[in-house]
């Protein structure tokens, strides 16, 4: 990387998480990648899936915190 590329990603770092997840979906939507109508789709139709067993009552919602929490129990850090 260029010493440029290593201060804008310093200072990329550097800010709060919110906009950060801001400033990857700007970069990534200027990269101009073709879309996959069938892999937009495809997830469309998994979210759904997900939400319908949701309200349903089919599974447990399992806040990421206990998960992460129970990783690093597991595997350390």
């Amino acid at each position: 990387m260029t010493a440029t590329t290593d201060r804008v990603t310093e200072e990329a770092l550097s800010l709060p998480a919110d906009i950060r997840l801001n400033l990857v979906e700007k970069l990534i939507t200027s990269l101009n990648l073709p879309i996959d109508e069938d892999i937009d789709r495809l997830w469309a139709e998994e979210a759904e899936r997900r939400i319908s067993q949701i309200e349903a009552g089919e599974v447990r919602l399992v806040p990421g915190e206990e998960v992460f929490s129970k990783i690093r129990a597991k595997y350390g850090k």
